[in-house]
């Protein structure tokens, strides 16, 4: 995951090695580079470009400060940081609020939606004691209600099915009901989903979110599909206003596009990554790790931020003896 985009813009930061310090010349020439890599990553180049724009202001910014620290170290901070931001800033977390919780999932078929609809059921089993139905709303194949079915024998969560009803809303409304009478406290809709976004499929979904009102929409994209996600993304959430993302398929060959272009573009938080096909593989999307997974570089960051720690202190320090002395 990553390992092209990792190596690349570890190539860019060595471009500083052996400066003494950030000048306009080699903040230019590795901002090209990180540039570079991040198109070749599938980013989109506007974006690319717009992040690669602040990493510039921000080490043109640092070109007098931090002595302590080299350039190199320097510039993998400012990118770390930016990165995070691009991500999301702050780690999302999943509204359960609802009485039952009612959880709508959405994406293309591959996605890995079924799969995902089974990871969810047992981390919220797991990791919160709820008690969750899963609900087949895929109304089109029989393979994706039998796949549910399994999933939820697996981890021991009932599954409310209909393999004669082609109602989808009248599925999800059944399945909530049923949840009610049996004192299930968490609803997890798996929906019908298509090769490509269509008028149908996205008219189905609407219908079915506005009969449930989900308190919880979640988008699942196969992050092996950088820029086209990132487009399916748009679409869905044009029509159905998600409440998050979730990256499948991460332990593949993603070139990491989706994950750095997804936030910007449709405003969402990516709020779960899921790697393979095990059940206990799914986790919460922490920006910031991830960040420090694609930089490859965490001890060098926590010691860029003691530097500044000790800056801004010393800082603070100077200040307050100016101010006195006044």
């Amino acid at each position: 995951m990553f390992d092209n985009l990792s190596d690349r813009l570890d190539g860019a930061m060595k471009l500083l090695k052996g400066e003494n310090r950030l000048t306009e010349i080699n903040i230019a020439q590795s901002v090209k580079e990180i540039r570079r890599a991040l198109v070749e990553a599938d980013v989109n180049y506007k974006i690319a470009k717009e992040f690669t724009d602040k990493i510039k202001e921000k080490a043109l910014g640092t070109e007098n400060v931090l002595k302590s620290v080299k350039p190199g170290e320097l510039m993998i901070k400012i990118v770390k940081d930016e990165l995070v931001e691009l991500m999301g800033g702050q780690t999302a977390t999943i509204n359960m609020t609802g009485k039952p919780n009612v959880i709508l999932i959405a994406g293309l078929q591959g996605s890995g939606k079924t799969t995902f609809s089974g990871k969810l059921a047992n981390f919220l089993k797991q990791n919160h004691k709820k008690r969750p139905l899963l609900v087949a709303c895929d109304v089109y194949r029989p393979a994706a209600m039998d796949q549910l079915a399994v999933l939820g024998e697996q981890i021991k969560v009932p599954v409310y099915r209909e393999p004669e009803n082609k109602n989808p809303v009248d599925i999800a409304l059944k399945g909530i009901a049923h949840a009610n009478i049996h004192g299930l406290d968490t609803v997890i809709i798996d929906t019908a989903g298509r090769l490509a976004v269509d008028e149908e499929m996205m008219l189905e979904i609407a219908n079915i979110k506005a009969a449930i009102s989900p308190n919880e929409t979640l988008f699942v994209v196969d992050s092996m599909t950088g820029q086209d996600a990132v487009n399916t993304a748009k679409a869905f959430n044009d029509t159905i206003n998600f409440d998050g993302v979730v990256l499948t398929k991460m332990d593949g060959d993603t070139r990491g596009g989706a994950a750095l272009s997804i936030k910007y573009t449709v405003g969402k938080p990516i709020k779960f990554v899921s790697m393979g096909e095990k059940l206990d593989t799914l986790d919460i999307f922490h920006p910031d790790r991830m960040a420090q997974r694609i930089l490859g570089m965490g001890d060098i960051v926590s010691f860029v931020e003691k530097a500044q720690a000790q800056y801004d202190e010393q800082e603070a320090k100077t200040l307050g003896e100016e101010n006195s002395q006044e």
